[in-house]
């Protein structure tokens, strides 16, 4: 007989979920945060854009009030998660995106083989406005060759294009447009996150402790010595620097050489 008081985990039943803790408005809520996040980190790899280099506007057309308060109670999650410094919200996409809509063959075909080509050409010829009313009610009769033919979203790709200087992404009823314009300051604040993350791997690589304070010698180099002068207190309170010092040169056999992607840069740890 086993002693009750040496009862292992392994021989306890397992907890019984209880729902009434579930909370479904906030996992619809982080739901959507992930969603967006992935939407927008892609569109950053498909343009070679690191995380580390803030970017300006994300703009997200809305379809109802119910969709939008959802993304405002996670917005400071997203802008943090994709590095974007402000979501701009859209109530009419038609505006500002242009959409594209075509029909889902496989789907559409066994329904209505004998008027199909007829229906995908009505389809496609849809306007903006009746592209954003159908995505918003969901359905959609179209009368083809004196039939009516009742088509949903998931019958159909609905997509937008990209807007210059912009990316476009779509996901279900979720849309978002990336401004990918990096601007001369957004460059600069991106150099100075990047030199950030360099440091602290040199901090690493040296073997130091998480609370030991360094001084920094950076060789002033054209790209960078802006961005390091404007964040230098930013920089150093991140790295537990003390002291940033530009010098015009470090002796090549002295510090480290860092790969910036456009530029190198030498810089010079130590410990104090």
């Amino acid at each position: 007989m086993i002693n009750p008081e040496i009862l292992s985990v392994h021989l306890t039943d397992f907890p019984v979920a209880n729902d009434d803790f579930i909370d479904k408005a906030l996992e619809e809520k982080m739901q959507i945060a992930q969603q967006i996040s992935s939407m927008v980190l892609a569109l950053r790899r498909k343009v070679s854009i690191k995380v580390r280099q803030p970017l300006q506007m994300l703009m997200i057309p809305v379809t109802d009030p119910h969709q939008r308060e959802a993304i405002e109670a996670v917005q400071p999650l997203i802008l943090n998660e994709v590095n974007v410094k402000t979501i701009k919200y859209v109530d009419n996409a038609a505006e500002i995106l242009v959409k594209r809509i075509k029909p889902d063959f496989k789907k559409l075909g066994p329904r209505y083989g004998k008027i199909m080509k007829d229906l995908a050409t009505a389809i496609s010829t849809l306007s903006q406005q009746e592209i954003a009313l159908f995505e918003k009610s969901g359905t959609l009769n179209i009368n083809v060759a004196g039939q009516t033919a009742e088509i949903t979203t998931n019958d159909v790709e609905i997509f937008s294009e990209d807007i210059p200087g912009w990316l476009v992404a779509n996901e279900g009823k979720l849309t978002v447009a990336l401004d990918i314009t990096v601007t001369e300051e957004l460059k600069r604040e991106g150099i100075a996150r990047e030199l950030v993350n360099r440091i602290q791997n040199i901090r690493k690589s040296n073997g130091y402790e998480i609370t030991d304070k360094i001084k920094i010698v950076i060789q002033r180099e054209s790209h960078a010595a802006g961005a390091i002068e404007e964040y230098s207190g930013y920089i150093a309170a991140q790295v537990l620097a003390t002291n940033i010092l530009l010098v015009d040169l470090i002796e090549s056999g002295e510090g480290t050489e860092l790969d910036m992607d456009d530029f190198l840069l030498r810089v010079k740890v130590e410990k104090e």
